[in-house]
This record gives structure tokens, sequence and C-alpha cells, in this order.
């Protein structure tokens, strides 16, 4: 059957089936995770696990991590360098744009990335193929959290100059019309914001042909409660935890260590952070 993997361990047995190798080469992998800390942070969701301490900094400011303490940190690790180490995933670092690149050229046959990418991808594949797509997937079967929703957030700074202020809320009132919000879905992926985007004629259709774009919406539905954390050192964090898992899959260190080396780094940080407060 038709079926998409549900989480990590069916990824690697699915990706195990479809890799493609010339010999000692492989052409065509089975899936590639982006090394991007973003996703570390999904994965937690998903496990409905705690990134910090103080109820993921909501109940009041994060004074720590907490994924090195309640098991979650370790348990990504282990099954991202699992999935790398059967040959069949490949390691493409860092860069989103390669990623993405490896997928539309058929040279992955699953990805792992943001909804906000779906349009780049159809246009990338432009019939190549046919493309599907399914929830992000969890690390363990039982885990029964969401997603975290994420991305382009729009932002009003309190500063002195009302003018500023004012014009800036006109653009989000802007932004978020029905009308808007479904040509920023079509272009990019994204699901609207606004309820009555969904009841205009053009969202159905858009929804109609492209019943991949559904996807996410159906995610969001389903993960009611499921919220990331609140952290100031966020930007310094997915760095950390970035540079941790190349450093992992690479052979340098154990999964252990990169937890371990991870959680040293951002609590300094957050640790710096509460001190100017």
């Amino acid at each position: 059957p038709n079926v998409a993997p549900k989480n990590l361990d069916e990824m690697i047995a699915f990706a195990n089936k479809i890799v493609k190798k010339e010999g000692n080469k492989v052409v065509r992998y089975g899936a590639a995770i982006q090394i991007y800390g973003w996703l570390f942070e999904q994965f937690l969701v998903k496990m409905q696990a705690d990134y910090a301490d103080n109820g993921n900094g909501r109940a009041k400011g994060a004074t720590s991590v907490a994924f090195d303490q309640n098991g979650a940190g370790l348990a990504i690790m282990k099954k991202w360098k699992e999935a790398v180490d059967s040959g069949s995933f490949a390691n493409l670092g860092r860069n989103g744009d390669v990623n993405l690149q490896a997928f539309t050229a058929g040279t992955t046959a699953m990805y792992v990335g943001s909804t906000a990418n779906l349009s780049t991808i159809k246009a990338g594949i432009n019939g190549k193929f046919e493309l599907g797509t399914a929830y992000y997937p969890s690390v363990r079967k039982e885990d029964k959290g969401g997603v975290s929703i994420g991305g382009g957030s729009l932002w009003i700074m309190n500063g002195k100059d009302q003018k500023k202020k004012d014009a800036a809320w006109e653009f989000v009132k802007f932004m978020v019309t029905p009308e808007q919000q479904v040509l920023w879905a079509k272009a990019t992926g994204y699901f609207p914001i606004t309820k009555k985007a969904y009841d205009l004629q053009e969202m159905k259709d858009q929804l109609a042909k492209n019943p991949e774009f559904r996807t996410a919406i159906d995610q969001l539905h389903a993960s009611a409660g499921s919220k990331g954390a609140l952290l100031a050192v966020f930007p310094e964090s997915r760095a950390c935890i970035e540079e941790n898992i190349e450093k992992m899959l690479a052979g340098q260190q154990s999964p252990e260590q990169a937890v371990q080396a991870s959680a040293k780094t951002i609590n300094k940080a957050i640790e710096r952070y509460n001190k100017t407060k």
C-alpha cells in the first residue's frame, strides 16, 4: 500500500528498500534529513518532551535545557546517527538548498523539510516524478505529539516612533486579510493563518488541485496542545545543536557526547542572557 512512514524506524526501513547503488556507489539515497536545529526541536515536540526547564520556558524563563535530562535528546541523536549509518540516508549537511535540490533532482527519495518549501519543490520536480507529502515523522512509534508552528513571523517592536508602529500595524492587518493569506499560501506552502481564507474559492481550488498542500493543515489540526520552547538564545542554541550533530555524524563524538556538549554550551548562553535581563 502507498502509505508514508510515520516514524524514523519506518523511514529507515523504507529508505533501505529504495536506496539505489551502482557497485559501491550510491546513485539514489532513500532519504535525507537536513542538519537543522529546528528539526531537532520538532522531534522533541513529537516526543512530548521539553527542550528547556520551567515548562519549556513558558511557566517562567528557562534556566537550563531539559533535553539532556529527560532522555529525549539522546534518543534523537541515536536515531539520527542510526539513519545515516544505515547507508541509505544521505548526510547533506546544514544547507537547506542542497537538501531540497537533491530531492527535486531525484537523488534522494524522501526529504524532511518545511512546508514553506512545497511550492519550490513542486516547481523543481516539474512533473519528473509523483510527489507525496506526509506528517512530520516521530522518533519512536509510541510518540503521540504533534508539531510546533513556527517560521516566518511578523513582529512590531515597542519603540518610541508611534508613526512607525502605526504603519507596521497597518501592514500586519493587510498581511492577515484572507486574500493575502491565500496568495502567501499558494506561493509558499505555508497554511493560511486566517480562517476566512479557507472560505475563499481560490483557496478551495488550490487544495482541490494540489491536495499535498492540505497535509500541513491537517497536521496542524492534529497537533492540539503541541508547543515548542520559549528561549531567548535560540539562534545560538540551534547553531550549537547543528555543530554537534555534524561532529556526531562524522564520527568525532558519540550521541551521548553530542547531547552533553550541546547542553553545556546552551546552558552557558542561557545563563549569560539571564544575567543581562
